[in-house]
């Protein structure tokens, strides 16, 4: 059986841990060739050794780039090596992101900007960098790892809901711009997914979220990793500019 991403070569923002490292675990079985962008060194280096191990891909074709996703000039040089190490980057998947909560009131100056650039300048970052080879190759799979409060909103998230709904313009705009050159930009909208941060919610606050899914369970990395696995392949190529929404009943 065919792999469905067999020698592709993969950009994963945000990918040494939750839901970027199950996006890394899936491409690996399904033969890509990855980079993952992180700005914690050891925290790369570990997630390099446990893929390996658990994937059984080979060393040469997974590497970790400590890159700071709100810098323009280290995501260029980050894509740069990826090139050099891999070959023309053929998939992006934009997952890096940050939270800073706080009711607009209370809010900083420093936490709206320091979400913002994370969040949603750094896709301007990574799309403007890659997005000139993956024309001259004629083929392109970009995917926005937005939210679903990008959608509905949430109290306390002002900075957030704006970055992850800015997510989906940008992909409706970008994928307009490059259809015709065999690009496809998508976003997908995770809703309550298990992570280190859903871990440090108590039972009543778990109870409360649970109240709002129709199937009465949080999601998993695995769920968001096999959404933008098939938004990565060839199963999607007809589709694009398009939001998966991946919240169990959330939003409907």
């Amino acid at each position: 059986m065919e792999l469905l991403l067999n020698q592709k070569v993969a950009i994963i923002t945000g990918g040494t841990r939750g839901i970027g490292k199950a996006i890394a675990h899936r491409f690996a079985r399904e033969g890509a060739r990855i980079a993952l962008f992180g700005r914690n060194r050891e925290a790369g280096e570990q997630a390099l050794s446990e893929i390996q191990k658990e994937c059984g891909i080979d060393a040469k074709n997974i590497h970790f780039f400590k890159v700071d996703v709100s810098d323009l000039v280290q995501v260029q040089e980050g894509i740069e090596q990826t090139t050099q190490a891999l070959g023309p980057v053929q998939i992006l998947v934009n997952n890096a992101g940050i939270t800073k909560d706080q009711l607009l009131m209370k809010l900083t100056q420093d936490d709206w900007n320091a979400v913002l650039e994370t969040n949603l300048t750094s896709i301007f970052n990574t799309s403007k960098s890659v997005i000139r080879s993956m024309m001259k190759g004629r083929y392109g799979k970009i995917i926005n790892i937005s939210s679903v409060v990008g959608l509905m909103g949430n109290a306390g998230q002002t900075n957030y809901a704006a970055a992850k709904a800015g997510m989906l313009g940008f992909t409706k705009a970008l994928a307009k711009e490059v259809a015709t050159r065999n690009i496809c930009v998508n976003a997908i909208a995770p809703g309550f997914i298990e992570t280190d941060m859903t871990d440090l919610l108590n039972e009543k606050q778990k109870e409360a979220i649970l109240g709002q899914i129709a199937m009465k369970k949080l999601g998993s990395g695995q769920d968001i990793a096999n959404a933008v696995l098939f938004l990565a392949s060839s199963l999607s190529d007809y589709i694009t500019g398009q939001t998966l929404t991946v919240d169990g009943g959330m939003v409907m």
